[in-house]
C-alpha cells in the first residue's frame, strides 16, 4: 500500500508539468535569471557588432566631411538664350501670306520663287544680284523663277521662258544663262520687243535649237501646264507688281519694300533662315 501512494504521487507530478509547460515556464531564482539575462544582452551586443562591421558601407560622399558653414547650392534650370533680332520686320519689310501658300517644288527645301517679266527693267537690274544669290545660297535652299503674265505680250514671254526651260532641262539649250541674259538684252537693249512666236523661234535659233525642237516644245502639254501653275501662284501670292520675292509659300516681299537690291538679298536671307527654325 505504501509503495502505490508513492507511485500515485508521482504520476500527479507528471500530470501537472504536461498541463502548464505551454502556460509557463519554470521559475528561477533572481540571481539565475539576471545572470542568464546579462549573459544573452552580452552575447547579443556581439553578434551585432561582428555584424556591423561585416556590413558597413562607406559612401563616397562620407568619406569627406562637409564643412558645417559651406553654402548649399540648389539646382537650377539654364537661362533660356535670348530671342533673336530680326534685322527685317514683318509689315514693313515683307508681308507674311495667311494662310501659308503652296509652292512650285515639294517640302523638302526651302523654296525662293522669283516673280519677274523679261520686259521689266526693275527685273533686269535685279539679275546680277539674284544670279549671284543664287550660285552661293545654301543647299537647303531651292530657287525657281515664275513669269508673270497679265496681259497678251507678258504671257507671250511667260511662255518664252517655259520654253526656255523644258528645252535646258532637255540639254537641247545648251547655255541658258546666255540665253536669258540674251533676251533681256533684246528687249531693253536692242528694242527687240519679242511680239510674235516668229521673232521668239529666231531667237532660240542663234542658239542652236532647231525649229522642230521649238515648235514640239512651244505648244507642249508640258509648257501650258506650266503657264497655268504660274498664273494660280500669281492670284494666290497676290503679286501685283514684279520683281516680287516669295519665301515658301509664306513670305513676299520686294526691293520697294527692303530698299535697295543688296537688301533684298539679305531680307531673303533672313527669311530662309527663320523659314528653317519651324
Amino acid at each position: 500500500m505504501k509503495n502505490l501512494i508513492w507511485v500515485c504521487a508521482a504520476l500527479c507530478v507528471l500530470s501537472a508539468c504536461s498541463k502548464q509547460e505551454e502556460a509557463t515556464a519554470p521559475v528561477e531564482t533572481p540571481v539565475a535569471v539576471e545572470e542568464a539575462v546579462t549573459a544573452a544582452e552580452e552575447t547579443t551586443a556581439q553578434v551585432a557588432e561582428e555584424a556591423t562591421e561585416e556590413i558597413e558601407v562607406v559612401e563616397e560622399s562620407a568619406a569627406d566631411v562637409e564643412p558645417s558653414d559651406e553654402v548649399i547650392k540648389l539646382a537650377v534650370a539654364e537661362t533660356p538664350a535670348a530671342a533673336r533680332e530680326w534685322q527685317y520686320k514683318e509689315g514693313e519689310h515683307y508681308v507674311r501670306m495667311v494662310p501659308t501658300q503652296p509652292t512650285v517644288g515639294g517640302a523638302d527645301k526651302i523654296e525662293v520663287a522669283e516673280f519677274f517679266m523679261y520686259s521689266c527693267s526693275h527685273c533686269y537690274d535685279l539679275e546680277p544680284y539674284i544670279n549671284e544669290w543664287a550660285k552661293n545660297k545654301d543647299p537647303g535652299v531651292r530657287f525657281v523663277r515664275i513669269p508673270a503674265s497679265w496681259n497678251a505680250l507678258v504671257k507671250l514671254h511667260a511662255q518664252l521662258y517655259y520654253t526656255e526651260e523644258v528645252l535646258a532641262r532637255n540639254g537641247v539649250l545648251q547655255d541658258p544663262e546666255g540665253f536669258r541674259e540674251t533676251v533681256f538684252q533684246e528687249y531693253h537693249q536692242r528694242g527687240n520687243r519679242m511680239t510674235s512666236e516668229a521673232a521668239i523661234q529666231k531667237l532660240f535659233v542663234r542658239f542652236g535649237v532647231s525649229e522642230e525642237d521649238f515648235q514640239s516644245t512651244w505648244g507642249s502639254f508640258e509648257v501650258n501646264q506650266k503657264l497655268r501653275v504660274a498664273a494660280d501662284l500669281a492670284r494666290r501670292y497676290s503679286i501685283t507688281s514684279v520683281p516680287a520675292i516669295v519665301v515658301n509659300g509664306k513670305y513676299r516681299t520686294s526691293a520697294s519694300e527692303t530698299g535697295t537690291y543688296p537688301r533684298l538679298i539679305e531680307a531673303i536671307n533672313e527669311l530662309t533662315v527663320r523659314e528653317g527654325l519651324r
